[in-house]
């Protein structure tokens, strides 16, 4: 079976759900949950959920958030190559979700953003690598993650990117973008990714084009489901079932964990789409990025 490298963040998440459009300057009432969160964190919980050995490499607080993660992590069954920062607190995200389960997202990077090339494990213990876009959106963490795909191209490595968001995909810039993930084989964007980096607003089209730069692409439609492309081949794989959305928050990150877990096991591309988007739809049943821990 194939090992997976996750590099990428970890934080925890307070995530807020406001009974009541949000009133500036005075209280508004809200569930308030705080859960792991991190998008690496959340893919290597997820892969590790579907039975995938995974290994995460990221950097934490000496904090006792960054102990919790750890531990937390750990239970899931993610082996930790977590470095620990002497200055900077665990990363920390707060996640307003407005009705149907849209999120808006304040990240605190914290200790994410001095992820340095020697954190990363030597040699590296996996058969694939997935970088979460985060550590190579930052300009401080870039070398960690530009040494991550270096290392993986001249190990052999199959690789997954996933553009992270749009907001910090935008100012990084389209082509820079793409010379560092030149070469990957697997781009995981959501739409509004596919749109900035493929220069066309239609999904289709988003999704041919970005197919003749990378082996094949997975663009997340949200409720519409996902773009699978590659070479000639272009198809729309529906959503697995109709479900109301809770919280959308990690949805992306499950979605990227159930095509790898298939993909890596020779599913072809339409059927790992079809698993991701199974993935994708539990996660949007609960609060929170990561699966619901089984109860004691």
């Amino acid at each position: 079976m194939s090992r997976v490298l996750v590099v990428g963040d970890v934080a925890v998440d307070v995530v807020a759900v406001p009974a009541a459009p949000v009133r500036p300057g005075t209280d508004t009432a809200a569930t308030v949950r705080t859960s792991g969160g991190g998008a690496g964190a959340n893919v290597a919980v997820w892969l590790a959920k579907l039975g995938v050995p995974v290994t995460l490499c990221g950097r934490i607080g000496a904090d006792p958030a960054g102990q919790a993660q750890r531990a937390e992590l750990t239970a899931a069954g993610v082996v930790c190559a977590l470095a620990t920062d002497p200055a900077l607190p665990t990363g920390c995200i707060v996640v307003l979700v407005s009705p149907g389960g849209e999120r808006t997202m304040l990240p605190d990077p914290g200790a994410n953003a001095a992820l340095h090339p020697d954190d990363l494990p030597d040699p590296l213990p996996a058969t694939h690598l997935h970088l979460s876009g985060y550590p190579l959106l930052r300009e401080s963490s870039r070398p960690a993650a530009l040494a991550a795909l270096e290392r993986a191209r001249t190990a052999g490595l199959t690789v997954s990117v996933d553009p992270a968001s749009v907001g910090p995909l935008t100012a990084a810039g389209p082509d820079n973008f793409h010379a560092w993930a030149r070469g990957i084989d697997l781009l995981l964007p959501n739409l509004d990714e596919a749109r900035l980096l493929s220069g066309e607003p239609d999904p289709l089209s988003a999704a041919r084009t970005l197919a003749r730069r990378y082996e094949a692409v997975v663009v997340s439609l949200g409720p519409a489901g996902a773009l699978w492309a590659s070479g000639r081949e272009l198809e729309l794989v529906p959503p697995a079932a109709a479900v109301a959305a809770l919280d959308s928050t990690g949805a992306g990150d499950a979605l990227a964990a159930g095509v790898l877990a298939a993909w890596l096991t020779g599913q072809t591309g339409p059927a790992a789409v079809a698993a991701g988007n199974r993935t994708a739809a539990t996660a949007l049943t609960h609060l929170g990025a990561r699966p619901t821990p089984p109860r004691r």
